[in-house]
């Protein structure tokens, strides 16, 4: 599962879609839009995908992850659009065998998006200032 939605994340859909017989668990990573950023406090913060290639680059991320630890499944999950605080905005869900590449390969993911962030973010604070970029 690879998906860029704009509706809330279902973390137990993210799971549950890589959960398999072979795997002895899943690891799951969900990003949460934080109340404070660059030591202001956040009113909301907005993902766009503007060029629509936001899916093909998580998908990317995803192989090269599968190509790198041997995991059974990774799922992918980023909601676009204007979210408020205590809003998911990333769902990462891992199963492997053993839980040492399960780690390893839900931390390759996240940093890969963070270092890679396929959508455009938009921070707005407060005091009706924003910040645009990662």
């Amino acid at each position: 599962m690879v998906e860029i939605t704009q509706e809330p994340i279902s973390i137990e859909q993210v799971i549950s879609s890589v959960r398999s017989d072979q795997s002895g668990g899943v690891i799951a990573y969900i990003g949460l839009i934080r109340n404070n950023s660059r030591g202001k406090p956040v009113l909301s913060v907005a993902y766009t995908d503007a060029d629509g290639k936001a899916e093909a680059k998580l998908q990317a991320i995803v192989n090269s992850a599968k190509e790198k630890w041997p995991i059974n499944d990774l799922a992918f999950v980023h909601r676009i659009g204007k979210l408020k605080v205590g809003d998911n905005n990333v769902v990462v869900a891992v199963a492997s065998a053993h839980r040492q590449e399960g780690f390893v390969a839900c931390q390759y993911a996240i940093d890969q998006f963070k270092k890679k962030l396929p959508t455009h973010k938009k921070e707005t604070y407060q005091d009706g200032t924003c910040f645009e970029g990662d």
